[in-house]
Order: C-alpha cells, then sequence, then structure tokens
C-alpha cells in the first residue's frame, strides 16, 4: 500500500491503491556516439480480472525500432522499501544502474549498466518530486515522476547477440503510475544538445479530476547545472500549437520564457503497450529519434541564455490530441 515514505520520496514504489492499477519505471539510455538508443521499462499491472495481472519488461529500441513485450508473474516483482530499486526475476532496476540477466526464446539480454553524476529534478517537502503537491493528492488517474534528468553511464549490454558499449553514454529515468493513462498527452524528452551540457523533460497531460478534468502541465530544463522550472504548480503559462503532426510549446513563468519545437518523422513511432480498461494493451506511439530546438529567454535582460538542438529526443503523442492544445 501507499506510505509517507513513497509520498516524499515519488521514485519508491507506491502499491497497489485500487482495483486496476500500474506502476512502471522508464529508463532511457544511449549510446556516445548516438547510434544506440534504448528504453527499458519495467513495471506491474493489477487488473480485476486476475488474468491479465502481470509484471512486465518492455524493451525499446529507438533506431532498429523493435520492441519486446516480456511478461511475468505478479510474484516476480519486487522493490526495496528504502531506496529506490526494484526487479523482477532476475533483472534489477534502480538508482543505481541495470542489470539483466534474461535468457528467454524470444530475446536475450545480458549485461550490466552503471549510474553516475545524477541531475535530480529540485524539489521539498512540500513539493516532492517534479509532480510537486500533486503527489499529496489521492487517487487521481495518473501521476508522473522524472526521477532523473541527466546521468553517465558506463558498461555495457548483449541484446540478441550483439554487444552495446554504453560507456560515455548519457541516461534518464521517468515513472508513471496510477489507474490509466490521461486522456490525452505530450511527453517530450531530450538529453543530446550541441553546444552545453543541458538536459530537458515536458509532460503535459488532460487528466480527470473529480467530476472535472484539467491540463496539467510540467517543464524542466537544467543547462550546466542551473534548472529552470515550468510547471502548473509554480503558476507558468503554456502555450500548445500544432505544426503538421509535430508542436511547438511557449512556456513563460515570471523571469523566463521558453520556446520549445519538435520534429519527428512518422516511421520512427514505435507502438507500446499501455493500461486501459482492465488490461495492458498496444496504446503508445514513442519516437527516440526526434529532434528538438529550445530557446531560453531571460524576460527582464532579454539576454538568450540557451538557443541550442537536440537529438535522439524521446517523444510520444497520445490520446486525443485536440484536447491538450490551444
Amino acid at each position: 500500500m501507499m506510505n509517507l515514505k513513497s509520498l516524499r520520496n515519488p521514485d519508491l514504489y507506491h502499491g497497489r491503491t485500487g482495483k486496476t492499477f500500474f506502476e512502471g519505471w522508464y529508463f532511457k539510455l544511449v549510446d556516445a556516439g548516438m547510434e544506440n538508443a534504448y528504453a527499458f521499462i519495467p513495471g506491474i499491472y493489477y487488473s480485476p480480472n486476475r488474468d491479465y495481472s502481470h509484471s512486465f519488461i518492455q524493451i525499446v529500441d529507438g533506431m532498429k525500432k523493435t520492441y519486446d513485450y516480456l511478461r511475468f508473474p505478479v510474484e516476480s516483482f519486487g522493490t526495496e522499501k528504502r531506496i529506490f530499486s526494484l526487479n523482477i526475476d532476475k533483472n534489477k532496476f534502480g538508482i543505481e544502474g541495470l542489470n539483466f540477466n534474461l535468457d528467454r526464446l524470444e530475446v536475450s539480454l545480458i549485461g550490466k549498466i552503471k549510474f553516475s553524476n545524477h541531475n535530480k529534478w529540485p524539489d521539498n517537502f512540500l513539493n516532492p518530486g517534479s509532480m510537486g503537491f500533486y503527489n499529496y493528492i489521492p487517487r487521481m488517474q495518473c501521476y508522473s515522476q522524472v526521477c532523473s534528468m541527466d546521468f553517465d553511464l558506463s558498461g555495457s549490454l548483449d541484446f540478441k547477440g550483439q554487444n552495446i558499449d554504453f560507456g560515455g553514454g548519457k541516461g534518464y529515468i521517468e515513472k508513471n503510475w496510477g489507474s490509466a493513462f490521461p486522456y490525452s498527452w505530450i511527453w517530450i524528452q531530450c538529453n543530446h544538445f550541441q553546444t552545453a551540457r543541458a538536459s530537458f523533460s515536458c509532460s503535459i497531460g488532460h487528466i480527470p479530476f473529480l467530476f472535472s478534468s484539467f491540463r496539467g502541465f510540467l517543464a524542466g530544463l537544467y543547462v550546466n547545472n542551473d534548472f529552470y522550472e515550468f510547471t502548473s504548480i509554480n503558476h507558468s503559462k503554456i502555450e500548445v500549437v500544432s505544426k503538421g503532426s509535430d508542436v511547438i510549446m511557449n512556456f513563460n513563468n515570471s523571469r523566463y520564457r521558453l520556446h520549445v519545437k519538435c520534429k519527428t518523422e512518422y516511421d520512427n513511432f514505435i507502438l507500446l503497450n499501455g493500461p486501459l480498461g482492465d488490461k495492458m494493451i498496444p496504446l503508445v506511439q514513442e519516437n527516440l529519434q526526434g529532434n528538438l530546438h529550445l530557446e531560453l529567454i531571460d524576460l527582464q535582460t532579454g539576454q538568450t541564455i540557451f538557443n541550442d538542438s537536440g537529438r535522439c529526443a524521446g517523444v510520444e503523442y497520445g490520446g486525443k490530441q485536440m484536447m491538450v492544445l490551444d
């Protein structure tokens, strides 16, 4: 069951809170040459129909555009109570790294990746994690948490007979939990820019709440260890407009403006499973080859603080997009 520890540290497992419940962690790893981009998604799903309840590991190869969904018994899932660490069968996931020992007929994945030099989303007791005080509100349909905006990788994986060296690469971690995904959402993430060590994460969702619904958002940008935050919680403003099949977003807070332009190719999207109704079904279109351009402006001085393009961006457009557009 959910406890105060997981409320204060949203990286941790919250525990089943209803008849239908999911919790999943998203690990995105890109090698130093940006030739390999993978997402590994361990998690658990509880359904009112016990036959549909299971734990899982999703493997997304963003460059080859392949996808594997590995199902495990609920009993294969376990977590630590005080630190961000979980396991599914013989595979371990956490803030310190990944350790795979998968040897199935359809998928073999062996190896160990270590994480270091994390850049975390700044928070405090009143606003824990990236979602802030919303974490304290019970029974929301979907919660999210940026566990680590950016970190360094070392180690390698042997995936389906191919050795992939992640030494010198970069990673990103986030998670979602609740009973279902939002009515609609946009998710964009990138930490591979040209001129500076920077990391950007943005989530926009139209979420049911009580007898109504609302559009909530969070966007965070690290540039050379300085953090710029644009969220519903800190009373930032957002404008989202479509440009073809992609979006342009403008964020404003009391001091800064952030202009975000995203570009994707339709053929690079991969269909992933997500929670809907009482089961996990093909639901989520994801792209790990997106391109992004950001411009951050100081409104008081008129100075451009950051103006750069990024590659290997993770991009999702989900649900009824008209609900998140202006």
